[in-house]
């Protein structure tokens, strides 16, 4: 598959999910309406409540990811072989050169916060600088930028957001049921209302992480297009995912920024369904495919 092709592809993937979860809460919010009479101005105010609560998040989830990491920033002085990747590929990608910082830990990985291009940060490990060639490096850093230059954090926000609006629908549909059990409606409607007050968090949560997922895929084909060579992304995702030793500083709640999931787990079915990463081995190949 051409390079171009496959960004065309996963482009069309994400805007596709992220259609549908639209069209999702739509019919959540008319379902509301119908079963609660409060009608858009319920609606409304679900919204306003799911947008507040992501607020902190978008501005400040960096700088407290960055903490939780253990992470420091790093001078040029101290790491000239990085900051000459970090600088040629942001020129490469037409956007800022993003702040490095680095985590004090043997285990290979990196990930990139920031709300827009020019708050960026790329954070790597120490392991990582020892473990990969340049062209590895370069394939990491590559895919780090192309989340920079995709605006993947403000995107993965956006969605966020419209997962907390589910979660506020569905817990105030499940409220009303409860304290106006005696409701007379459409029978049908009232059932519908029920199945889909329960399950709507799930399926929320399921289109999340594979617009998440999509996003991964973009990001491995932008870097394949900026280094010109899928091969040293592809090597390098095979290298961190085969690494035993564990990134202490990662937890649930920072896993899913990591270029490659650092908390370990077996694959399956059910993992792969409620991953924010697809499957290492699908990603080198569809990389070794290009």
């Amino acid at each position: 598959m051409l390079i171009w092709d496959a960004i065309a592809i996963n482009k069309r993937n994400s805007f596709l999910l992220f259609f549908f979860f639209f069209l999702f809460i739509v019919a959540l919010g008319w379902l509301f309406s119908e079963v609660t009479g409060l009608g858009v101005i319920g609606i409304a105010i679900a919204l306003v409540i799911a947008i507040l609560s992501c607020y902190f998040s978008y501005y400040y989830s960096d700088q407290l990811v960055l903490k939780i990491s253990r992470a420091r920033p790093v001078s040029r002085k101290e790491q000239p072989y990085l900051y000459h990747v970090v600088e040629g590929l942001a020129i490469a990608a037409g956007i800022p050169k993003p702040k490095c910082y680095i985590i004090e830990d043997s285990a290979p990985n990196a990930f990139a916060t920031g709300r827009d291009p020019e708050h960026a940060v790329i954070c790597v490990t120490t392991g990582l600088l020892k473990k990969l060639n340049r062209a590895e490096l370069e394939g990491v850093i590559a895919h780090e930028m192309s989340h920079i230059k995709n605006y993947d954090t403000r995107f993965m926000t956006l969605v966020a957001v419209m997962v907390g609006l589910v979660a506020l629908i569905s817990d105030w549909m499940l409220r009303t049921f409860w304290w106006n059990r005696e409701r007379k409606g459409n029978a049908l409607i009232l059932a519908v209302a029920v199945i889909a007050a329960i399950l709507a968090p799930l399926i929320a949560t399921l289109i999340k992480f594979a617009i998440s997922r999509q996003r991964e895929f973009l990001a491995d084909a932008n870097a394949a297009l900026l280094t010109r060579y899928p091969e040293g992304l592809a090597s390098a995702l095979e290298k961190i995912a085969k690494d035993k030793e564990p990134l202490e500083a990662a937890n649930k709640a920072t896993a899913h920024l990591y270029i490659v999931n650092p908390l370990k787990e077996h694959s399956s079915f059910l993992n792969n369904l409620f991953s924010t990463h697809p499957p290492v081995e699908e990603r080198i190949r569809r990389l070794r495919a290009m």
